[in-house]
């Protein structure tokens, strides 16, 4: 994915759930309040944005989208603010109903040198009333047939009703529409019927009741949360630890954080699923489409505020990530989603492993060779803890970030996955490769994996090695000519 193309006409979003305004006062803390012992905000100016199920909208719009909006406001002067901000944007505010029995949800955050000092939220947490809830659900149902997808924003403030959200997505589901959930219910059976969800760490944690304390316990809850939403796949985001797709029958893919610099998580979710949602609408698988959110989550993140990406923004991050190249130094469970996609396009994979420790000709002339034999090549190293079990204490001399760094650096190496086993054999196995190879000193009997690989119809591979070189001879060649002396540049001092 390198540059993502608009559909030919603007993918139109049904957008329904909780509708904010958030308030930012920005000011000043230089003194303590002789009245008591709190910070005396000094406020010098104050701006309002559109926040909850509203900035989902905005930010759809932003990345060109044709947008409806379903939600509630109060019969008060914050609702009539988030009616104007929507026109701005160009968000019909036709789908708002208006409930004289509650406010407007509004938060007013106050700022001080881009530091948030304290918030006050203004709202309630009652559900709609039975008549204003069948109202809405009327309303977002009769738009299913103009719409080509559904975001719900929960945030928990009585619009996400049981009374409201299983009949919605039952209806989208038999109309053909995804369905994007932001959840923040304890019980995920409320979204049944959604096409993903997604969850931050906590509202896992809440919902599970699994603390997602390690990468097995996270995919436990996200397995407890699938099967109790049966929804087609979980976007996990994790903040600094970027996001994880959890996708029904697929293994977990890990998208690690873009952001260069953190002023504001404020609304990062709300672009999260703008995004997701308008990546699927043009045309992009689960996966990419998931790398996109969280490509737009970075961007975002470095705003102040709740702020919105941009068509343009997005397109930028993706040429930008374009320029740095593609990603080869993949986990396994990453190796086997886009290993999957090459087979797709029926690419032969070839798979190799290795220490590669002080990389020589030797190597680089071996893995040109192993490339040579398909379209993919897959190089399986060892981690430090297996090379020293392998070649004894002194050994790795360089780390496995840099083994693996210069590995992904050769233009005939395609990925670069770390093992801790002694043999590659499990990796072999969860892989499966067409062609398995080995260097000049094995014969076809002695390589692990033979067996698992020809029962399956793959090949094995012998690749003569260049005679005479190895990281051995090279570290007693420095050792006879440095090692009593010391390198050059100390005898010159």
């Amino acid at each position: 994915m390198t540059r993502l193309g608009l559909p030919a006409s603007p993918p139109r979003v049904l957008v329904v759930g909780d509708v904010m305004c958030d308030v930012y006062l920005s000011g000043t803390v230089r003194r303590i309040s002789p009245e008591a012992p709190v910070p005396v905000f000094e406020s010098q100016g104050q701006y309002r944005v559109l926040g909850g199920a509203a900035n989902v909208a905005a930010n759809l719009r932003a990345l060109g989208c044709e947008v409806f909006l379903a939600g509630v406001v109060g019969a008060d002067a914050t609702g009539e603010e988030v009616r104007a901000l929507l026109h701005q944007q160009g968000i019909a505010d036709s789908g708002l109903l208006v409930d004289a029995s509650r406010p407007t949800t509004e938060k007013t955050r106050l700022v001080a040198r881009q530091q948030h000092v304290l918030r006050l939220d203004r709202e309630s947490r009652q559900p709609l009333a039975p008549a204003l809830s069948a109202q809405l659900l009327a309303q977002a149902s009769a738009l299913l047939a103009q719409v080509d997808a559904v975001v719900c924003a929960d945030y928990q403030k009585g619009v996400c009703t049981p009374a409201l959200l299983p009949p919605l997505l039952a209806r989208a589901r038999t109309a053909g529409r995804p369905v994007f959930v932001d959840p923040k219910a304890r019980d995920f059976t409320l979204y049944r019927g959604a096409t993903v969800l997604t969850p931050n760490l906590a509202e896992v944690e809440q919902a599970s009741g699994i603390v997602p304390e390690d990468e097995a316990a996270l995919a436990r809850a996200a397995a407890t949360l699938l099967a109790q939403s049966q929804a087609q796949a979980l976007l996990v985001t994790r903040g600094k630890d970027g996001a994880t797709l959890f996708e029904s029958g697929q293994p977990p893919l890990h998208f690690p954080a873009q952001a260069r610099e953190v002023f504001d998580v404020t609304g990062a979710g709300d672009t999260v699923i703008a995004a997701l949602c308008m990546g699927v609408l043009c045309g992009l698988s689960l996966p990419e489409a998931a790398r996109l959110a969280n490509l737009a989550a970075g961007i975002v993140v470095g705003k102040l505020g709740t702020a919105v990406v941009t068509w343009e923004e997005l397109q930028d991050a993706l040429q930008r990530a374009r320029a740095a190249g593609p990603r080869k130094v993949l986990t396994r469970e990453e190796l086997v989603r886009v290993l999957q996609a090459h087979r797709q396009r029926g690419e032969r994979i070839v798979f190799t492993n290795g220490c590669f420790d002080l990389l020589h000709v030797g190597h680089t002339h071996y893995l040109q060779q192993a490339r040579a034999l398909g379209d993919v090549l897959v190089v399986g190293l060892n981690d430090d803890a297996s090379v020293r079990r392998l070649k004894g204490k002194e050994r790795p001399l360089l780390p496995q970030e840099q083994r693996a760094r210069l590995l992904a650096a050769l233009a005939c190496v395609d990925y670069v996955t770390l093992f801790s086993e002694d043999t590659p054999l499990t990796l072999i196995t969860l892989l499966r490769p067409d062609v398995l190879v080995k260097g000049g000193d094995y014969t076809p009997e002695t390589v692990v994996g033979r067996q698992e690989v020809e029962a399956y119809g793959g090949k094995v591979c012998i690749v003569p090695y260049v005679a005479g070189v190895s990281t051995t001879a090279l570290i007693e060649s420095i050792c006879a000519r440095y090692g009593a002396a010391g390198l050059p540049s100390q005898r010159s001092r």
